[in-house]
């Protein structure tokens, strides 16, 4: 559960949450009819919607991290430059 808080905020996991239970709730009320499609339709657009976030933050941290080296790097670089100069 620790490992989902690191990738999703509380807004996130309210809305994960909640579109679940609607969609449960519609499989009860509705059946297994048409309607059915619709709402899966719906719930899959969802889901594709949090995995999309999830990436998205991968990508950010992963860019943090480079960024990071970077001035890192250039911090080493511009030391040196001071001692010789």
């Amino acid at each position: 559960m620790i490992e989902i808080r690191k990738h999703f905020d509380p807004g996130s996991l309210v809305v994960i949450a909640v579109t679940f239970l609607l969609f449960v709730a519609a499989v009860f009320t509705k059946g297994f009819t048409h309607d059915l499609l619709l709402e899966a339709a719906i719930f899959l657009v969802s889901v594709k919607l949090i995995i999309m976030s999830y990436k998205n933050i991968d990508a950010t941290d992963s860019l943090h991290q480079k960024l990071d080296e970077i001035y890192k790097k250039l911090d080493s670089i511009e030391s040196v430059a001071k001692r010789q100069g």
